[in-house]
């Protein structure tokens, strides 16, 4: 079966940095995009990044400038690298992939916390 493992996650203050990972594993065939989402407390599950297997990106508009996502595909993994954070970015962050195993199937992580405060 497939798994995606995320890690990176943590406290930090405004302005600072953090780096997510999100690995996936087990019997993949093909990735054809994977990316993050973010759900803070009373709020909906949002989209924050995502990269196509071409290496197309889109990011929301909130985190456009200050976001970076990046894969490896020989890894199968994804990267967001997020600079200058706001305490508005707070949120349980989700790594997401659509991913070929013996079928096109949806893959979620299990979700790493950012809190950004002083």
């Amino acid at each position: 079966q497939v798994q995606l493992m995320e890690s990176g996650g943590g406290l930090v203050q405004p302005g600072g940095s953090l780096r997510l990972s999100c690995a996936a594993s087990g019997s993949i065939s093909s990735i054809s995009v994977m990316g993050w989402y973010r759900q803070a407390p009373g709020k909906q599950r949002e989209l924050v990044a995502i990269i196509f297997s071409t290496g197309t990106t889109n990011y929301a508009d909130s985190v456009k400038g200050r976001f970076t996502i990046s894969g490896d595909n020989a890894k199968n993994t994804v990267y967001l690298q997020m600079n200058s954070l706001k305490p508005e970015d707070t949120a349980v962050y989700y790594c997401k992939a659509n991913i070929e195993s013996r079928v096109w199937s949806i893959y979620w992580g299990q979700g790493t916390q950012v809190t950004v405060s002083s």
